[in-house]
């Protein structure tokens, strides 16, 4: 895969994403869907954002580990949340280090929901290229 990202503005530079990213020459692709604060016998989390936030990267780690694909290779990453506020003050010091650890440098979009299933507050959904 040949993987190149395009950030034209200045201000791109402070995000935790980039503004597109083109893939030519791919392996593979692997869609996934939304993960969340599930445990593995199917039990939704009641935790705090934050805590769904590090259950809910774990679930998409071992998804996408488990496919045979990478975390650094993740190309566009949508956040849905029940509150972006409590995301921006909760959550950033989880969410970035994630980014970070990886190398990832996606698309993203972040989308304030009414609700999501049961008690829960986050979902990430990724697209992912080899």
């Amino acid at each position: 895969m040949q993987k190149a990202t395009f950030d034209p503005w200045a201000w791109g530079k402070n995000t935790n994403s980039v503004q597109a990213v083109e893939v030519k020459q791919p392996n593979g692709t692997l869609y996934c869907s939304g993960q969340v604060a599930i445990d593995a016998n199917g039990v939704p989390s009641n935790a705090d954002m934050r805590s769904q936030l590090i259950q809910t990267i774990a679930n998409l780690e071992q998804l996408i580990t488990e496919s045979s694909y990478e975390c650094k290779d993740i190309v566009r990453l949508n956040v849905y949340t029940t509150n972006t506020n409590e995301f921006f003050t909760t959550c950033m010091d989880v969410y970035v280090p994630f980014i970070m650890k990886h190398g990832i440098q996606q698309a993203t979009t972040l989308l304030e929901v009414k609700g999501l299933f049961a008690t829960l507050t986050i979902e990430l959904e990724a697209t992912v290229v080899k």
